[in-house]
């Protein structure tokens, strides 16, 4: 059996996972090469490297292992009619990204920003507005596991945590749950407001500029899902208009985003480049997750850990 990695762990990695597993003949490269897919078993990649003629080559094909959460840019059509399975990271990203986004919020609330433009400008400055995080209320839209990490941690911090699913049913580190076709009643009642939602056709665009009116005009807004859950028009129309505090956009309808768009150039947006989960343990919790799977694929159980329905794209 062959498995293919269009990435190359650091040896530290890469060589107990070969040891581990001695029957497998592993190849490993930085990016992928056409030539190794004819007789792969199994693809280890980021996801973003395939097209249908990829697939198209890869005539053994039957696992791809994603090293992402997200599996959009993937030719999921050519992959579901091959019937090939698709397993991702489902989870990984939890402690990087809620960290990220509690520090962002953290930043706002204590005026870091402003600390920083005052020191470059060598300025003794007092007049900052600064709030405080505990006993503010946030709105998670998308509470799975990464979701559950952000509430967990806000509510060390006495943060009264309100998520919205599809089912309204509770979740985890949630004080309350709603469906997130109640999104519209719920906005109104956060600080803060943070979307983790994965790309599906129902979300996006999910969010208008009539959604931002109903916020408050204290609101701290995050999107670490997905680019399309609003569009850069949308966004660009809120923030000239100032409907609300802040912004935070790790994610983009386009990415990268462009030089000369007009989101960098407001003062109250954070244009994050879509790096907050990354980690220099990223790729080890990865194999934390493949290891296993690939234990069970091999002695014949192919219900592997975060199997995922490639056509809904979660």
């Amino acid at each position: 059996m062959k498995i293919y990695f269009t990435l190359d762990p650091r040896p530290d990695l890469k060589e107990p996972l070969v040891s581990e597993f001695p029957e497998i003949d592993f190849t490993f490269h930085k990016q992928l090469d056409e030539s190794e897919l004819a007789d792969t078993d199994v693809l280890v990649t980021y996801g973003e490297d395939l097209n249908d003629h990829h697939i198209e080559l890869s005539e053994q094909l039957k696992w791809i292992f994603v090293v992402s959460a997200g599996i959009e840019k993937m030719p999921a059509q050519k992959i579901a009619e091959r019937g090939i399975l698709v397993s991702n990271v489902r989870g990984i990203h939890k402690k990087p990204m809620a960290e990220s986004i509690i520090a962002h919020i953290l930043s706002l609330k204590r005026a870091l920003p402003f600390v920083y433009k005052n020191q470059q400008n060598c300025e003794w400055n007092k007049k900052a507005r600064l709030s405080e995080l505990n006993g503010s209320t946030a709105l998670i839209i998308g509470p799975g596991a990464i979701g559950a990490e952000i509430g967990r941690l806000l509510q060390a911090f006495e943060v009264y945590t309100i998520g919205l699913n599809r089912s309204g049913q509770p979740a985890p580190f949630m004080n309350e749950t709603y469906r997130i076709d109640e999104l519209k009643e719920q906005l109104p009642k956060a600080e803060i407001i943070i979307s983790m939602l994965p790309s599906t056709k129902e979300t996006k665009n999910l969010l208008s500029y009539e959604d931002f009116k109903l916020m408050r005009k204290d609101a701290i807004f995050m999107n670490f899902g997905r680019g399309d859950l609003v569009s850069l028009g949308e966004l660009v129309r809120v923030l000239e208009d100032e409907l609300i505090f802040h912004m935070v956009l790790d994610v983009y309808e386009v990415e990268p985003l462009p030089a000369d768009h007009k989101l960098w150039k407001f003062d109250n947006v954070t244009v994050s480049p879509h790096f907050s989960s990354h980690s220099s343990r990223y790729v080890e919790r990865s194999l934390e997750i493949f290891k296993p799977s690939l234990k069970k694929w091999l002695s014949g159980d192919h219900d592997v850990e975060n199997k995922m329905d490639i056509l809904r794209g979660y």
